[in-house]
């Protein structure tokens, strides 16, 4: 009784790379290239979507662009104006910063991401917290939320008078990360990108 040796696998002709579809292809692109230029305003959208998440994830996650377009409902605003440069900012300014609160260590896409939101207290303000209220110099400003989205914890704000160079911001929404939650904190001076104006 013999063995049964093992099944020998050739590389035959319908396994072989077919190193002619690339002349195929090639003669193709002229097509491409003009059915793009034909359809550009299909086109253009996407290029510079792609475009910005290539600046956003390889260059600089807090790009400066002349017009700010909001898709959170954290503000009542969808596009607004930026002005760079320094700027004297007020209590109701709306300003733009690169996020970097504590939230930042546990979800690291945070980080120095750009954060749209209105200036709520000025150095030397005092932020009292009672329960989940927080308050500024004795008005009310919001209310913290217990938990995030994703149900972890969110810890109100730590009771204390602002100091130079920081900046109690935050939005109108009632789901509006901002320095009502420890993890996002105050607003450091060098944090801010620009100066806002909305639009609508």
């Amino acid at each position: 009784m013999t063995s049964a040796s093992p099944p020998v696998h050739k590389l035959g002709a319908a396994s072989a790379p077919d190193y002619g579809r690339w002349p195929s292809l090639r003669s193709q692109l002229p097509e491409f290239l003009r059915h793009v230029r034909l359809r550009w305003y299909l086109y253009l959208p996407v290029f510079a979507i792609w475009g910005l998440a290539y600046v956003r994830l390889y260059v600089d996650p807090t790009p400066r662009l002349p017009v700010l377009f909001n898709w959170t409902a954290s503000l009542p605003y969808r596009v607004a104006w930026v002005r760079y440069g320094p700027a004297l900012l007020e209590r109701g300014d709306y300003i733009v910063f690169a996020f970097a609160g504590d939230a930042q260590d546990s979800y690291p896409g945070l980080r120095s991401q750009p954060f749209f939101k209105r200036i709520r207290g000025l150095p030397g303000d005092v932020v009292t917290v009672e329960g989940r209220a927080v308050a500024v110099n004795g008005e009310v400003v919001g209310l913290a939320k217990t938990h995030a989205f994703d149900r972890r914890p969110l810890e109100p704000a730590v009771a204390t008078v602002i100091p130079p160079g920081h900046y109690y911001v935050q939005g109108t929404h009632v789901d509006s990360f901002d320095s009502r939650y420890r993890s996002s904190g105050l607003v450091r001076a060098d944090q801010v990108i620009a100066s806002v104006v909305p639009l609508f």
